[in-house]
């Protein structure tokens, strides 16, 4: 598993982004979240070892852009370079999580087609107003391995319309941070049994900080926010990430 970031920063887009843990990370380091910069990691994928070799492996996941949105706005300049070195990169598995799905098709390569076998790409829906409007754009777009995140988790989902053959995951997850609001485990299961009633794979990623099961609110460390909710043995998965089959 790998991590490129091309760019860093971004603008908070809805309801889940409001304690982001990129804006929480930077202002610890009297950084600004919102000016959206290219990093040293730009052309990670194809930069070399003094073997000659990749940095970055063949055969491993690469969790791509999570300090920002791989379609923020600002980035629509830089965005072609990146997606020619994912096309070239065929040997890796590129997963990218979106709050802009609605921009998926800006700027989208030619040789896109129906998209790229190698490419995941996840849309978040934190409450249901975002899973009613963000889902449908998901379900259209030509996209070969389509996953839904929702994260942070802030109200009980319905995705019941939206589960079918090509959501091949789903993840749920509460919102870490001082400030987190409440992720109520109700919610949790509600998703799961939706996933479990379409066959889709079902993950529980964290518990996030503020956890409330059977009416009784619990205050989970950061450190233990995974390792609880893997505890609740409810995955219908096996450990993240499962992208390489």
């Amino acid at each position: 598993m790998a991590l490129w970031n091309p760019w860093h920063g971004c603008h908070k887009h809805s309801a889940g982004c409001q304690n982001c843990y990129v804006y929480r990370t930077d202002r610890k380091y009297g950084r600004p979240s919102d000016i959206v910069k290219r990093t040293a990691q730009f052309d990670l994928p194809m930069q070399k070892n003094r073997a000659g070799g990749y940095k970055l492996a063949g055969g491993d996941v690469v969790f791509t852009c999570f300090t920002s949105d791989f379609f923020v706005e600002d980035a629509d300049e830089w965005r072609p370079a990146i997606w020619e070195m994912i096309r070239r990169r065929r040997d890796l598995h590129f997963f990218v999580i979106t709050k802009r799905i609605e921009r998926f098709s800006v700027g989208l390569p030619a040789s896109w087609g129906d998209g790229y076998e190698h490419v995941t790409i996840a849309s978040t829906c934190e409450n249901q107003d975002r899973a009613d409007y963000r889902l449908p754009i998901l379900l259209e777009a030509p996209i070969k391995h389509k996953r839904i995140a929702c994260e942070p988790l802030l109200g009980a989902i319905d995705l019941t319309r939206y589960l079918g053959p090509q959501i091949e995951h789903v993840i749920v997850g509460g919102e870490s941070g001082e400030d987190a609001r409440i992720c109520d485990y109700d919610w949790v299961l509600r998703l799961r049994a939706q996933c479990a009633r379409a066959g889709v794979a079902f993950t529980f990623k964290q518990t996030g900080a503020k956890f409330r099961k059977d009416g009784r609110l619990y205050h989970i460390a950061r450190a233990l926010q995974h390792v609880q909710a893997s505890r609740a043995g409810i995955d219908t998965i096996g450990p993240l990430p499962n992208l390489l089959g």
